[in-house]
């Protein structure tokens, strides 16, 4: 595997992760798990016991969490976007920075903290 085929896998994994956690905080997660329970009861009753039910359980509270997660961060975003839009001397580049991936936005801020010193 060449350089650029590495950095092409690194792209693709960067953004899977951040789309599956979009995916995993939308309320139809919630609808999957519940239509899953449904066929793994109907399908194998025998092994839908009471540790299937606490696995479940996990997995939607898991989903539940990362949808109040990321509603938390959106509304900070939203918020922050609205600060930057309202002040006149704030660059407007960082009003666009929560569209970033994680690691973008790490270097940004690295880069900040250099500035500053």
């Amino acid at each position: 595997m060449n350089e650029s085929e590495k950095s092409e896998f690194v792209t693709l994994y960067k953004h899977w992760t951040t789309n599956f956690g979009k995916i995993a905080g939308h309320p139809a997660s919630l609808f999957v798990v519940a239509i899953y329970a449904g066929l793994w009861a109907w399908f194998s009753p025998a092994t839908f016991e009471w540790n299937a039910v606490a696995t479940l359980l996990v997995w939607m509270m898991t989903f539940l969490i990362q949808r109040a997660n990321r509603r938390d961060s959106l509304a900070v975003q939203a918020k922050l976007d609205e600060l930057l839009r309202s002040h006149a001397e704030a660059r407007n580049e960082l009003a666009d920075l929560d569209d970033e991936e994680p690691e973008e936005i790490e270097k940004h801020r690295e880069q900040e903290r250099n500035k500053a010193t």
